[in-house]
């Protein structure tokens, strides 16, 4: 088990079924990740898949790049999907990362009238030793907060742009 958690929830504007296709896409799903930003200090990082382009249990993606100008790279694997309400993927192998350890994220959906609750989570460990486990207790949670809140915000905006959604007055 992980120890420590964050979540974070929104209504989308779209059923669970349309929400779901948008967040397999993982390199839409990490896209907060490689726009350079303050958060990333101003680097960023490249997400490469395997022909299962994280979209089936067992595919892996690999992130990788410069972050405040350190080089950290992680891999991940699908552990879980099941269209259109779930999907769950985790680090495998070790991770070379800032503020985090090894995690396990993933992204819920249940209808809502017109539209979906959207609730996407990670469960992470500190990194293991160093700098890293002194940033970690620092910002680690900030980071979660943060990944998490991109992923929602990404996707209710996604849906809000959306032809479909739109109306007219």
């Amino acid at each position: 088990m992980l120890p420590r958690r964050y979540e974070c929830n929104s209504f989308v504007q779209a059923l669970p079924g349309r929400v779901f296709a948008q967040m397999d896409v993982h390199t839409r799903l990490s896209s907060h990740m490689g726009e350079p930003s303050w958060r990333t200090g101003w680097g960023r990082m490249k997400t490469e898949l395997d022909e299962g382009q994280g979209q089936k249990v067992g595919s892996r993606m690999r992130l990788s790049g410069r972050v405040f100008g350190v080089e950290l790279s992680v891999e991940e694997m699908v552990t879980e999907r099941i269209p259109p309400r779930r999907k769950v993927w985790e680090s495998t192998g070790a991770p070379k990362l800032l503020v985090i350890g090894h995690y396990r994220m993933g992204f819920e959906l249940s209808p809502h009238g017109n539209g979906s609750m959207l609730r996407v989570f990670i469960e992470y460990e500190l990194p293991e030793s160093g700098l890293a486990l002194w940033l970690g207790r620092l910002f680690g949670q900030r980071y979660a907060r943060w990944c998490t809140r991109q992923m929602v915000d990404d996707t209710v905006k996604n849906f809000e742009a959306s032809p479909t959604t739109q109306r007219s007055i």
